[in-house]
């Protein structure tokens, strides 16, 4: 009898697989998809993304891009894609005249949560193609991590932006901690279905992301912080710390573009003023409207004053629903998609907010 037991304990033992030897065909149940993963190298689109759990690459082509825009169902044409590489980043990011936004924020992965919104929205039709017209939408950052699907919203995203420029209206795709994490390799946070992915892909998921990557390129254009008429947008918020520091929307985006994204914390935490912007007073991680019980109303009027605006949108930290402080000085679009939850939406039209879940019913901010 002991030698039975001794002999299944050493069978389980060989049978686990090391942190370094993933083997798919271990793992039947639950079978990895994911990608593409599309970048430049050699002046060749290669492609590469996983079916089944197993790893699979070909060459991109004008020739060849119809199957895989099937396949994926992408919404966007081969050029599309090459001109990213094309793209410059634009840090002045200031829109006036919109009477229609939506905004979404951390939708961290959770694809069907993420598109049920943009349905009951109106922001999308039933085949998931723009139908906002002139309007304009923000993705106030945080799609990456905790879920299984960011590479999904990803690329939906990145076919709804071209949509929505055809169309009159835009898509602002904002960035946010979590962004700035994966795009350093910090995967503390990351699904463990990307864990997955990196070993079959035999990749770090960072470089998945890199700067020869599609996605990765398209990124590294998006700003920190924007303002539409009269609102301010931004992943975290701005601190008074941060505000007197007299820094000027383009130079913050100019900073994180030039100076912080793909750069690890040690090498950041050299220099005092990129330290400050990426510890909890900086604008991707501040959470103080909301956990400061000394915040008060004068500090935001100042904010606000300092950039000549009247209200300011902010996500990261998760509520249960859009959350209104002072009057709509401060709205927080965080509404715990990451925790499971439906969320919501928060809507401008024409001068007033409201929040939307989806089902489409709007309340009044």
């Amino acid at each position: 009898m002991m030698n039975q037991l001794l002999f299944v304990i050493i069978s389980l033992f060989f049978s686990l697989d090391s942190p370094g030897n993933y083997s798919p065909q271990a793992d039947t149940v639950n079978l990895i998809n994911d990608g593409p993963y599309i970048s430049l190298i050699n002046n060749k689109l290669k492609v590469k993304w996983i079916e089944n759990s197993v790893c699979r690459e070909d060459i991109l082509t004008p020739a060849n891009f119809n199957e895989i825009r099937k396949k994926f169902g992408f919404s966007f044409n081969y050029n599309d894609l090459t001109d990213i590489y094309h793209l410059k980043s634009e840090c002045n990011q200031t829109y006036i005249n919109i009477d229609s936004i939506s905004v979404i924020s951390d939708v961290h992965g959770e694809y069907n949560t993420y598109i049920n919104l943009l349905k009951g929205v109106g922001i999308v039709d039933k085949n998931l193609k723009w139908s906002f017209g002139r309007g304009h939408l923000v993705i106030l950052g945080d799609v990456f991590d905790r879920g299984d699907m960011v590479t999904e919203v990803f690329w939906h995203l990145f076919g709804l932006e071209k949509q929505a420029e055809q169309a009159g209206g835009m898509v602002h795709v904002l960035l946010g901690n979590h962004e700035f994490m994966a795009l350093r390799n910090d995967l503390a946070e990351t699904n463990e279905k990307y864990r997955k992915v990196e070993k079959l892909a035999a990749s770090r998921y960072a470089d998945l992301y890199s700067e020869k990557s599609i996605l990765g390129r398209w990124l590294r254009t998006k700003p920190v912080i924007m303002t539409i008429n009269d609102i301010l947008f931004v992943h975290g918020g701005i601190s008074m710390d941060m505000a007197l520091k007299k820094l000027k929307i383009r130079q913050i985006n100019k900073i994180f573009t030039n100076e912080i994204v793909g750069r690890s914390l040690p090498e950041l935490y050299e220099t005092e003023s990129l330290k400050f912007l990426n510890q909890s007073k900086g604008p991707i991680w501040y959470r103080g409207y909301f956990n400061d019980t000394t915040f008060c109303e004068t500090r935001i009027d100042s904010i606000l004053t300092y950039y000549g605006k009247k209200h300011m949108v902010v996500g990261h930290t998760p509520k249960p629903e859009i959350t209104s402080l002072f009057n709509t000085k401060i709205l927080g679009a965080d509404a715990g998609i990451m925790n499971k939850q439906p969320g919501e939406m928060l809507i401008y039209k024409n001068g007033s907010f409201f929040k939307c879940n989806s089902s489409g019913r709007r309340i009044k901010l």
